[in-house]
């Protein structure tokens, strides 16, 4: 009895696993597809359209990346008289607030705010929500602190809404500091698979999108009817994702819009990141699923891909324990009809590596960026897929016992520590 029940557990199992890899696969097709066809052919109807834009850039402790990043927002091209930047200091106790101040007594379109330590240092979403009364622009751009974008990116943000529909939109994140060290390059191709194909594909498909929570707009007027960032949520920009949809509105996606980040450099600070990611994926999947479903202002292929999204970080907890049973299972003996089932974990392995960047989109992104040479990194995200399996589940145990005790949500900041150590090459961007 107990094998049979051990099974029928395992093949559901392989459910959503078989889910998830048809979805990577389609995505893939998609995107080859696209760039074939398009070339990334962007709408130009709207170039033309310039509406006043302000660009929050939250910032606690960052003195080692906030002039860099201060000095590029002095070099955008889009016109000074439209463009309101405001730096959002939030208790730092560092020079943050000096270099900014500097910007704002050179640039009449700099603005500082500065938070003292009992206003501030709440996290990010808090921070951004101090100031939404101040904003003045019809678009909201945010960058995070040690963020490089490209001097037109504002122009290649924006466009997207002159369609009254488009609620927010997102950019596409490159690594600034590549080629630090191993991890900074596993980080990297994260990236390529997440942006160069899922973020792809979602919006060529007419899916999805995520509202990364930076290198992104969002529609100001939306926003504040909305209620602002969500603080209660460790991914405020996951969250603000559904909230949109199920307003009615939908998120783009620009690939040809890009910025650089500086990426974790160390395993240490890896965990401390993705534990965020994937603890507050959950906490609004266990928000929104039930929403998703029952929504009437979403069409069938976005409430599958939205619960596609909703539980990515799931799947490496599933991924434990289909392991588990599959480990029973050998050693109790399971029955012969079970046994061609043995080849679908092996499948699936590859399928969830990276959470975000399956083996084949990474592989497929790195070749559509010309990127050949990044090639014999890909085995080595099987060991960050290992990597993240502990991630995701200890982030899972800490959500249950959080709400079996009463405690869930953010109240500090869980800023990933930058350093400022990579130089920009201008001619790159």
């Amino acid at each position: 009895m107990l094998v049979e029940v051990l099974e029928a557990l395992f093949v559901a199992l392989m459910v959503p696993v078989t889910a998830y890899l048809i979805r990577h696969y389609i995505f893939t097709l998609a995107v080859l597809q696209y760039d074939q066809r398009a070339k990334n052919s962007q709408e130009t109807k709207s170039a033309s359209y310039q509406p006043v834009v302000s660009v929050l850039i939250p910032a606690h402790n960052e003195e080692q990346v906030i002039d860099r990043t201060l000095s590029r927002m002095a070099q955008l091209g889009y016109p000074k008289n439209k463009l309101q930047i405001i730096v959002i200091d939030d208790a730092s106790t560092d020079r943050t607030e000096e270099i900014s101040e500097q910007y704002a007594k050179l640039y009449d379109c700099f603005e500082v705010v500065h938070r003292s330590k009992e206003e501030g240092g709440h996290g990010k979403a808090s921070a951004l929500n101090a100031v939404l009364p101040k904003v003045r622009g019809e678009i909201i751009v945010c960058f995070d602190a040690d963020y490089y974008p490209q001097k037109d990116v504002i122009e290649k943000l924006v466009r997207m809404f002159v369609d009254a529909k488009v609620g927010a939109v997102q950019g596409r994140v490159t690594v600034l500091n590549e080629p630090q060290n191993v991890v900074t390059r596993l980080v990297a191709l994260e990236r390529i698979g997440g942006y160069r194909v899922d973020q792809q594909a979602r919006d060529s498909l007419g899916l999805i999108p995520q509202f990364g929570g930076t290198a992104d707009a969002v529609r100001r007027s939306l926003l504040e009817r909305l209620g602002g960032w969500d603080e209660s949520v460790l991914t405020e920009d996951t969250e603000l994702t559904f909230r949109i949809y199920l307003a009615g509105y939908k998120v783009r996606y620009v690939l040809d819009a890009e910025s650089y980040e500086e990426a974790v450099a160390s395993w240490q600070a890896y965990w401390k990141q993705r534990y965020r990611w994937a603890k507050g994926h959950m906490q609004v999947a266990f928000k929104y699923l039930f929403k998703v479903l029952g929504s009437k202002k979403l069409r069938l292929r976005e409430k599958i891909d939205g619960l596609l999204l909703l539980n990515v970080y799931f799947m490496p907890v599933l991924a434990v324990f289909s392991w588990a049973i599959g480990v029973a299972l050998f050693l109790l003996n399971p029955s012969k009809s079970f046994n061609p089932l043995w080849f679908l974990p092996s499948i699936s392995l590859y399928s969830f590596v990276g959470n975000f960047a399956p083996f084949f989109e990474v592989g497929i992104g790195a070749y559509l960026d010309r990127r050949t040479r990044a090639y014999w990194l890909i085995p080595l995200l099987l060991y960050t897929f290992l990597y993240n399996t502990l991630i995701c589940t200890k982030a899972f145990i800490d959500l249950l016992l959080g709400k079996i005790l009463g405690r869930s949500g953010q109240d500090s900041w869980g800023k990933t520590m930058h350093f400022g150590r990579m130089r920009v090459r201008e001619q790159e961007i």
